[in-house]
């Protein structure tokens, strides 16, 4: 696999997130799934359709005629409603996306938001063309990240979905990094907190995470639940920290752990 295939996103703090960009393949089975999807919701609005005409016991002919309106419009509706629900309610995926474990993000690595996912989801009539994504396919075959007409319109890409890890299986699993990340503290910043309350398993979990934050999906959540942690085991009233603050919080607090023991 190429250094193309990954997407390393730098913050201003210094911490690196890496992403897998989705390939054509992957993501030609989640739109695979997804258009069976729709397809099955197209037929069951149909049957419904023509069960409510021929209820309404309408004329062959009239019947027929609105019968093919209402369709068209709402195989419309659902053929661009489908991505835009989905993908905004779901967090940048879809049914097929989900079962293919991808993700929409925007170029940032930040979540989508519903003004990137319409406009994606708009742009998405041209990447059809003329025929099954005809557009889209050259377009994602030109782009090194896989873009389509529609993320680049939308500054979105789809990458790999990583499984999300949980506190005991941080604390539980080997360290697979060497360095604690603490280049991106400033060097005299000490706080003055009650470290020795901490126990050798309570900065176990703090290392572990410093050390493996930048492969982890959930770090900024991850580190939040952390720092409350470590602020409730000092008997300190937390802080509220969130996002690259809970991680500076969680490393100032392993620093000092260390200081005092010196």
């Amino acid at each position: 696999m190429s250094l193309d295939d990954f997407l390393n996103i730098d913050t201003p703090e210094n911490v690196v997130f890496g992403y897998q960009v989705a390939g054509i393949g992957s993501r030609f089975l989640a739109a695979m799934v997804d258009t069976i999807a729709i397809v099955i919701l197209q037929i069951v609005v149909l049957w419904t359709l023509a069960l409510a005409l021929n209820i309404l016991e309408l004329g062959e002919n009239s019947g027929g005629a609105w019968l093919a309106a209402i369709f068209s419009l709402l195989s419309f509706v659902l053929l661009w409603g489908y991505y835009i629900y989905f993908e905004s309610v779901w967090n940048g995926q879809t049914p097929g996306k989900r079962w293919a474990k991808l993700r929409v993000i925007r170029t940032d690595g930040t979540p989508i938001t519903l003004a990137e996912v319409v406009i994606r989801n708009l742009v998405r009539l041209v990447d059809f063309l003329p025929i099954f994504y005809g557009v889209g396919i050259v377009t994602m075959f030109v782009n090194e990240q896989s873009r389509r007409l529609g993320d680049l319109a939308a500054g979105t890409l789809v990458v790999h979905e990583r499984e999300a890890v949980t506190l005991d299986s941080l604390a539980a699993r080997p360290a697979v990094a060497s360095t604690l990340g603490f280049r991106f503290l400033p060097s005299d910043e000490s706080p003055d907190l009650p470290v020795e309350r901490l126990t050798a398993e309570d900065i176990q979990m703090a290392e572990d995470f410093l050390r493996r934050r930048r492969e982890l999906p959930n770090s900024a959540e991850l580190a939040s639940r952390i720092a409350r942690v470590l602020y409730s085991r000092m008997e300190v009233p937390p802080t509220r920290v969130e996002g690259w603050e809970a991680e500076k919080a969680v490393a100032l607090i392993v620093r000092a752990y260390h200081a005092r023991q010196i």
